[in-house]
């Protein structure tokens, strides 16, 4: 098989991460990487969310809604389900992942418990209004940065600094990963007790589920490289597109039931293991990620790179993807077309937008007169493509010279 690029540029495990013993305690290795007070460990990015979102009822009663973007991973809807919250979804500002401050004024009221700004694919966004209008109608704010571990704010702040909670993924392809993991952290003393409390209650040690995901994470440290992609990744991404499944191919294909269980102790370390290494793999990213950024403008000057908000200054996004916007959809199609599933690394982010997900549709609260256009059109133009270094000069190269066939075919 040909060398295959991954959708995202997750940092890869070596086989001396995987030796038993060591520190085991990743919420303190996080909580020094990150600079906050402590760092709540998880069997899932969603799981870390339904913890937040179960301790933030028991101390708000009263409150039974949850605000998140038009555009974000279904599984927050499916987070949302399963603690009996109601989903309300807010428009994004026209062609960026910045929450619409009048769609969102709208949301908030006194029965929303919280609000979920999101980083996609590690573009740090701008919280500070979300900040500002949630709390002003009692909410609190959680910051969904599944996908920007190790993002900074203006001088060396953790990304999530000033709201009340942020979490983290440690799935596959992330900054680093347990297989499947998840990392919370808190700002309030009181609500961070609250969080490990229900942990405690709704997130015991179960063994089956530490074997298997630990039996994963070994495939994972064998085949997350070019020689083994083909085989974990691009045969089902391309099966999945032989039979016309967008969702299957995406990722988004997610089962209903939210696996609550404690991570182990061999699982942590070799997490520890490779957060040494990761500041150093995520500087390499965004110097990778400038230069062909650069390289898209000279050539494709009709295509949008999304960037860090420029809202938020001094803001350092990570970079698993270059998250571009075509001019239309029409172009976006033929690019897909032309690209998906030929191991270049080019994928969508989301197959849809939220509330246009038919498996999901009854998660979602619709009210009269929510249309979600924004949020709809970057569903309809963005696309995804890797940063991986397994993305070689060459490989990007051809991704440009589809991307401009398909502006110029559209045009």
């Amino acid at each position: 098989m040909a060398p295959e690029a991954p959708p995202t540029a997750g940092l890869p495990l070596h086989w001396r991460d995987l030796r038993p013993g060591g520190d085991a305690d990743l919420g303190a290795a996080l909580a020094r990487f990150l600079g906050v007070p402590a760092v709540q460990i998880e069997c899932s990015g969603t799981a870390a969310l339904v913890i937040a979102l179960f301790a933030l009822r028991s101390v708000e009663p009263g409150r039974d809604e949850v605000v998140a973007p038009a555009y974000t991973c279904p599984l927050v809807a499916l987070a949302a389900a399963h603690c009996g919250l109601r989903l309300r979804l807010c428009d994004l500002r026209p062609g960026g992942l910045d929450l619409c401050p009048a769609s969102l004024a709208r949301l908030c009221g006194p029965r929303t418990l919280a609000v979920l700004p999101t980083h996609l694919a590690g573009r740090v966004t701008d919280v500070a209004p979300v900040r500002a209008l949630a709390h002003a109608a009692g909410a609190r704010v959680i910051e969904d940065a599944a996908q920007a571990l190790g993002a900074r704010l203006h001088g060396d702040a953790c990304i999530g600094a000033g709201s009340d909670m942020v979490f983290f993924s440690l799935a596959v392809g992330k900054g680093i990963t347990l297989y499947e993991g998840g990392a919370l952290a808190v700002a309030d003393p009181d609500l961070r007790a609250a969080c490990q409390e229900v942990a405690a209650t709704r997130a015991p040690w179960r063994r089956g589920w530490e074997w298997r995901r630990s039996v994963e994470l070994i495939g994972y440290a064998a085949l997350y490289r070019p020689a083994g992609l083909p085989l974990a990744y691009g045969l089902p991404l391309r099966r999945a597109l032989a039979r016309g499944d967008r969702v299957g191919a995406a990722g988004d294909d997610f089962d209903g039931a939210i696996p609550l269980h404690r991570v182990g102790q061999w699982r942590q370390a070799v997490g520890v293991r490779a957060l040494q290494r990761l500041p150093a793999w995520l500087a390499e990213g965004r110097v990778r990620a400038r230069q062909r950024i650069a390289w898209l403008h000279r050539r494709l000057p009709a295509l949008q790179v999304l960037q860090d908000s420029p809202a938020v200054a001094g803001a350092r996004g990570t970079w698993p993807n270059l998250m571009v916007l075509m001019p239309d959809a029409a172009s976006r199609e033929a690019a897909i077309r032309a690209l998906w599933g030929r191991g270049l690394g080019v994928s969508l982010p989301f197959a849809n937008a939220l509330p246009d997900y038919p498996r999901y549709a009854r998660h979602v609260s619709h009210a009269d007169g929510e249309a979600w256009p924004n949020a709809r059109d970057f569903a309809g133009r963005v696309m995804a493509i890797s940063n991986s270094p397994w993305l070689d000069d060459e490989g990007f190269s051809q991704v440009c010279d589809a991307l401009q066939q398909a502006i110029g075919g559209a045009a």
